[in-house]
């Protein structure tokens, strides 16, 4: 019996210089563990004096994790958080009942070129805690775990062994894992879902072999394997599995829709907070239906 539960394919957005590619949420599966929403980005390089612009935008009810292989991001919200994000730097970003925030790159990387290379994943809040308060951190101190030809980040949750500081709002594991030729690692079942995304170079799982940005649910209940010839970087994702069911409109993801709707009309009749230092644009609430988040 193969190791692999589910193939996810993901949906390809070509933004001219760049690509997104959105895996979840899927019309197969919308979430593993509290992972509703896993988009991959580049690698790219921008032209020069060009970058990223998204603008600032809503949430409500989860929390956003964006994580760097290459390049640099600049966070603004409307608690008036502001952190350039970096490899090896973990950003959480909790919207709760509500919150408001950019993401742009930093004039500096704008002048040589930015460069784009990463994750950006939304995690639902569990019943009885989608509406707490909105909050911010960027964590840089997180456990690493070296054997030999395999390392390992351990960016949200426990891992063999380890535990990032980084808050979780219902059981995570998520981290990056790199494999040098020959190396290999073991993935325990150590959670009720669990999924794999190889980013760069080859892997298997248990003579599985990986092709590159699909999401890969485990089969639960079962002990496994990592493994590379020649070499590769893989994101390592899950946790509890939820009970409730959530819906997910644009920017928004809650267990009740009449929640999303009442976002909707306070995003439309500006009611959300503004991000200082960026009030000047924002992404306008799109007509009919929409992609679940929007870049310019």
């Amino acid at each position: 019996m193969s190791q692999i539960d589910t193939v996810l394919t993901p949906t390809t957005h070509d933004l001219g210089q760049f690509e997104v590619r959105r895996v979840l949420p899927a019309r197969a599966r919308s979430m593993v563990g509290p992972f509703i929403f896993v988009d991959q980005f580049g690698p790219a390089q921008l032209d020069l004096g060009s970058g990223m612009d998204v603008r600032p935008h809503p949430h409500i009810n989860l929390a956003t994790v964006t994580w760097l292989f290459e390049g640099a991001i600049d966070h603004r919200d409307s608690l008036g958080s502001f952190s350039t994000i970096r490899p090896g730097q973990v950003n959480l970003m909790t919207a709760g009942r509500g919150i408001v925030h950019s993401e742009r790159s930093p004039a500096s990387e704008r002048k040589t070129g930015p460069k784009l290379y990463g994750m950006q994943t939304w995690l639902a809040l569990p019943d009885g805690r989608e509406e707490i308060d909105p909050a911010f951190e960027a964590v840089t101190d997180l456990p690493v775990i070296e054997d030999g030809r395999a390392r390992a980040i351990v960016i949200m949750g426990e891992l063999w062994g380890a535990r990032a500081s980084t808050t979780t709002h219902a059981d995570t594991i998520y981290a990056e894992i790199v494999l040098e030729p020959g190396g290999a690692i073991p993935l325990e079942d150590d959670a009720d879902e669990r999924a794999i995304m190889l980013v760069g170079g080859e892997a298997s799982v248990d003579g599985h072999e990986l092709e590159k940005y699909t999401l890969n649910v485990l089969q639960p209940g079962r002990d496994m394997t990592l493994e590379s010839k020649s070499g590769a970087r893989v994101m390592l994702l899950g946790g509890e599995a939820f009970e409730t069911r959530r819906h997910a409109w644009w920017n928004f993801v809650s267990s009740s829709r009449e929640r999303i709707e009442q976002a909707k009309a306070d995003w439309r009749a500006g009611r959300f907070p503004t991000v200082p230092g960026d009030e000047e644009e924002f992404i306008p609430l799109p007509e009919g239906a929409p992609k679940t988040v929007t870049y310019p």
